[in-house]
């Protein structure tokens, strides 16, 4: 599963993409909640969007409901969980851009944050859904991504804590991008969910800076 990713830069949509990027900034690192760009497929028009991270936005789940995340959706059941299983069987399908994904690694016997992206250090794209929502300030875009099991995968095992499940996101390879767009079936959609050869891949560790202090408060005697 991935919880935070360094998104594409601006250059990077055109460049790699062929995507003119959205008018409005975002940032180099991405969490739940946080705007970032899309590739979707609009009138047969692929276009970049900005959407949130996570299918159902923290501000769209009910008051009285306990707090979930949808910033990942198993492609085992995507076809069967509600908060995903309507944009999957509607083919609203997008693909996400990113400089590399932040996965926790256990090996030195305590979380230790790694970027892993491709060998090659280029952009690549990662398999996701997109929902659209009503606001009032007008339409809203946010998204998931698909991940798959990667207990053997050589790479994506490392990740996580030990004894658990092991999940890595669907990279599109370059030159299929159009064609997951275009997918007309969800049969034909399932056929693009696999994972990436990890020859193909790099990870290094890459600790998150420390947190800022928070500025002391004073009060008058």
């Amino acid at each position: 599963m991935c919880t935070n990713y360094a998104a594409a830069r601006r250059d990077q949509l055109f460049k790699h993409f062929g995507i003119e990027p959205p008018e409005s900034p975002w940032r180099d690192e991405v969490y739940k909640d946080y705007a970032t760009p899309i590739i979707w497929r609009v009138e047969d028009d692929d276009r970049a969007d900005l959407a949130t991270f996570g299918i159902v936005p923290r501000r769209h789940i009910p008051e009285g409901v306990k707090a979930f995340d949808t910033m990942n959706a198993r492609s085992e059941t995507v076809g069967e969980k509600r908060s995903f299983s309507g944009a999957w069987k509607k083919l609203q399908l997008c693909l996400i851009p990113c400089n590399g994904i932040y996965e926790p690694n256990y090996e030195s016997g305590h979380a230790v944050r790694w970027r892993i992206g491709l060998a090659d250090h280029a952009p690549f794209a990662v398999a996701g859904l997109w929902r659209e929502w009503n606001e009032p300030e007008g339409r809203a875009l946010s998204f998931t991504m698909l991940t798959l099991n990667a207990d053997s995968h050589p790479l994506m095992r490392r990740f996580h804590k030990p004894g658990t499940e092991k999940r890595s996101v669907v990279i599109v390879p370059r030159d299929q991008h159009e064609n997951w767009l275009a997918c007309r079936s969800t049969d034909e959609a399932r056929s693009f969910l696999s994972l990436y050869p990890a020859d193909s891949m790099s990870a290094e560790a890459a600790p998150a800076p420390p947190r800022k202090p928070k500025a002391a408060t004073t009060t008058d005697p």
